[in-house]
């Protein structure tokens, strides 16, 4: 069975308000998951890799850049893709879960791949989009995060994937 990975994305800068969410939703989901996937550079990228840090979790930042050093410096693996915004799929198609903080067009870019893909993304105050579970706060967000990643490693059940994506699209 795969460790169980969560990326959080969300804009390259953000107000004091934002930074602060994303690093205590980083604590959060450090002791939920093991690995935080992020886009590795700065604004809440950066926030929620320190808090997830801070936490003891594992970071992977994967960088549209060939360069190594533009990560942030809370990224433990840095995996430099020179694909410029095309690393957004990497980002999304990494995860189990992706939880969606504010950002702009690439954070809409990375809302819309999950949705293609079929992978649940929880919205905490970032684009309100039909598919996306919608929360208003970090506790509300880690708790959808458990619920989905349960369907995900629950392999005793056949049926857990499929009960995972009908949740995620707002059936009952």
């Amino acid at each position: 069975m795969h460790k169980k990975v969560v990326s959080v994305i969300g804009g390259h800068s953000c107000k004091k308000e934002v930074e602060q969410i994303a690093q205590n939703l980083g604590k959060k989901l450090a002791k939920v998951v093991g690995i935080l996937i992020t886009g590795g550079l700065s604004g809440t990228m950066e926030a929620v890799c320190s808090g997830f840090k801070a936490g003891g979790g594992l970071t992977i930042g994967i960088i549209a850049s060939y360069d190594k050093s533009e990560a942030n410096p809370y990224v433990d693996i840095v995996i430099p893709t020179g694909l410029g915004l095309a690393r957004n799929v990497l980002v999304v198609k990494s995860a189990d879960v992706v939880v969606a903080l504010p950002g702009e067009a690439g954070t809409l870019s990375e809302i819309a791949y999950c949705l293609q893909f079929g992978i649940p993304v929880i919205s905490v105050d970032s684009w309100d989009i039909p598919g996306v579970i919608k929360v208003e706060t970090v506790a509300q967000a880690i708790k959808k995060v458990k619920e989905l990643l349960k369907g995900v490693t629950d392999e005793s059940n056949p049926d857990a994937r499929r009960r995972q994506k009908l949740f995620w699209r707002g059936a009952k």
